[in-house]
């Protein structure tokens, strides 16, 4: 029976995502789907009555479920790794100010005309994004003191500067505000199979690394001073996870936006769920994160006839509410 939720997840998983190919402004038949994977995967030819919904499945539909499921798993196994490092269960993988970098690159990008470039808006948001984390390091580990403390606040006053900084390039430069605007609330639309199979290699490779220090962030959620004596070296254990954590976000946010909630509630169910165990809370976080994204794309793109929601919004919607709700119900114990 322990081993039934490992099982029955991947395949509500791989339901939803070809549940959600079937579902946009075209509706997919079931049939035409299955056809036109079997023909792509073997190199066959797509029969004639399935081909009108080829490329919209193909080249649109399916790289953006990808790129959902890829996000939705990358913000939840950093917000978990970010939530065992702080030992906070209500900590966000955005709250070291990478979202905020990387917004600033992206409305760089748009100013100056890069973003028309097929990579010049993600590589933007990419460099950014890194030169935030390093510049936010560097603020933190100057001198003797050497604290995630300090690192955290750290990240708190470059995130309000940077976002002052993006308030004031909007007012300077009106004509992308809108634009800009878009961008930090999220979207999968822009998603391709290139920008898909680079965060998929990403998201395998900063995955095993946090698994692979799931024991040393079990003990660490017992106290530093715990730790330490368990022969943990508690910085080198706390800077390497932050960094490969926020590389990930880093990524994430320059492939698809800023997309809040999702690496704050999902960690923080899977351990209402499951206990505290990182390696069982990152595996069902992965998983739990790509659902929950996969359905916010899903009705971002169908709620509203010819148009689409940013997919922020649509996370914010339902991860705000439950977060009152945590914060109430911890309130009343």
């Amino acid at each position: 029976m322990k081993a039934l939720p490992y099982i029955l997840t991947p395949i509500v998983l791989i339901a939803a995502a070809f549940l959600a190919a079937t579902i946009g402004v075209v509706n997919i038949p079931h049939e035409a789907i299955g056809a036109i994977l079997k023909a792509k995967l073997t190199g066959g030819d797509v029969a004639e009555n399935w081909q009108i919904y080829e490329m919209t499945l193909w080249n649109l539909r399916i790289p953006r479920i990808l790129m959902s499921l890829l996000a939705g798993s990358a913000l939840a196994i950093c917000g978990a790794a970010f939530q065992s490092i702080f030992r906070n269960p209500i900590c966000d993988p955005y709250i070291l100010g990478i979202s905020s970098g990387a917004s600033l690159g992206a409305a760089i990008a748009i100013i100056t005309g890069l973003s028309a470039f097929t990579f010049g808006l993600p590589a933007a948001a990419m460099i950014s994004a890194l030169g935030t984390l390093f510049l936010i390091i560097g603020i933190a580990f100057i001198g003797r003191q050497k604290s995630v403390k300090t690192l955290l606040l750290a990240g708190i006053a470059i995130n309000f500067l940077i976002s002052a900084i993006i308030t004031l390039l909007m007012v300077v430069h009106q004509e992308s505000f809108e634009q800009i605007i878009y961008w930090t609330m999220g979207s999968f639309a822009s998603s391709s199979w290139t920008s898909t199979i680079i965060l998929f290699f990403m998201l395998t490779a900063c995955s095993i690394f946090l698994f692979f220090n799931t024991k040393n962030l079990n003990i660490l959620q017992l106290g530093r001073d715990t730790a330490q004596s368990s022969g943990v070296n508690v910085q080198r254990t706390t800077l390497s996870v932050l960094i490969v954590s926020s590389i990930l976000i880093a990524a994430t946010v320059a492939c698809c936006g800023v997309i809040g909630f999702v690496g704050l509630i999902i960690p923080h169910i899977v351990r209402l769920i499951f206990g505290n165990n990182n390696r069982t809370v990152f595996f069902f976080s992965l998983c739990f994160g790509a659902i929950f994204c996969l359905f916010a794309d899903t009705l971002a793109r169908s709620i509203v006839a010819r148009s689409e929601l940013p997919v922020g919004s649509i996370t914010a919607l339902i991860g705000a509410p439950y977060f009152i709700f945590l914060l109430l119900a911890k309130k009343r114990k």
